[in-house]
């Protein structure tokens, strides 16, 4: 994971006492978790709701893998909880206030609002809406999920070209607007084709798969991820410096090898190349994603498995 600010720590004390009150009774949910996804503080509400004990912290992914996996909290529909998680990350806090609908275990609907603040925590707010009508229950169900549909590569669960496009044109405007760096990674899976070609395409998915799921699990939370076509993926990591893109390319690129997706070919792995550089304030998405582009093919003219700046590699 890149390197981030150290978490604020928040502490019932520094709420005003009616406030705490308050929260405390509420049976609305409320719950901040920190830049890192770390759960910072939860009322009681929230705590029964997703089966945390008193003074439990926990990330947001492994309170979800411990909401499936004892049937409490959030109710998963997945056989495929890797996937389900790199779906779910690719659209959580990419934006400034997100609302959803979402099922609890215990048969509540609830209306769920995450809101993130200036350093980079969320606040999660949700109310019980059970009551509504069922059939504009249903009708919204039907809607988000042709939403999520339209936004999500069906093999791989991350971002389609589509929605990690519409993201990049984001990036470019707090670029020019608000000054903030960016990293951009354009990542090409090595000698695919020979993957496809000696072990199968089934066996070619799954390698996809498996990229998209160590790298969801690798990114923080403010950093998008999608596929853009066959093998090729588009990362874009805010708030990252010229001397920290490297750093974790490094490391990503040391991690590749030492996995082994096929489990009925034991010695098998994979490798990438990657183009590099950084979201300038004058770049259009064209502009931005030629320097990646041209500093990918660079990086496979060099013999692959390594990373290339495009360039100029820093912002002029």
């Amino acid at each position: 994971m890149l390197s981030a600010m150290p978490p604020h720590t928040f502490a019932p004390q520094e709420m005003p006492t009616a406030l705490l009150q308050a929260q405390q009774a509420t049976p609305v949910l409320i719950a901040l978790f920190d830049r890192d996804d770390m759960l910072q503080w939860a009322n009681p509400a929230f705590r029964q709701a997703y089966g945390l004990s008193d003074g439990q912290h926990i990330t947001w992914s492994d309170l979800m893998l411990q909401n499936k996996r004892l049937g409490v909290g959030a109710l998963i529909h997945t056989d495929d909880m890797d996937q389900w998680l790199a779906s779910v990350r690719s659209r959580r806090g990419k934006q400034a206030f997100r609302a959803f609908e979402a099922d609890l275990c215990d048969g509540r609907w609830i209306w769920m609002t995450e809101t993130l603040t200036p350093d980079g925590s969320m606040l999660c707010v949700a109310c019980d809406i059970t009551h509504l009508r069922h059939d504009e229950r249903l009708l919204r169900q039907e809607l988000s999920v042709a939403q999520r549909a339209a936004m999500t590569d069906v093999l791989t669960g991350i971002s389609n070209r589509t929605h990690i496009l519409a993201q990049l044109e984001e990036h470019l405007e707090r670029a020019r607007c608000q000054r903030i760096s960016c990293g951009l990674v354009l990542l090409d899976l090595d000698h695919f084709k020979r993957i496809n070609d000696n072990y199968g395409h089934a066996a070619g998915d799954t390698v996809l798969r498996h990229f998209a799921q160590l790298l969801a699990h690798t990114l923080r939370r403010e950093d998008s991820f999608g596929r853009v076509g066959g093998e090729e993926f588009l990362l874009l990591l805010p708030n990252t410096c010229a001397e920290s893109l490297p750093t974790f390319m490094e490391r990503l690129l040391g991690m590749l090898p030492l996995q082994r997706p096929l489990d009925e070919h034991p010695d098998f792995f994979y490798t990438c190349s990657a183009g590099i550089t950084l979201i300038h304030p004058e770049d259009t998405a064209t502009t931005a994603l030629q320097r990646a582009d041209e500093a990918l093919y660079a990086a496979k003219a060099r013999g692959r498995n390594c990373f290339t700046w495009g360039s100029p590699a820093k912002p002029r």
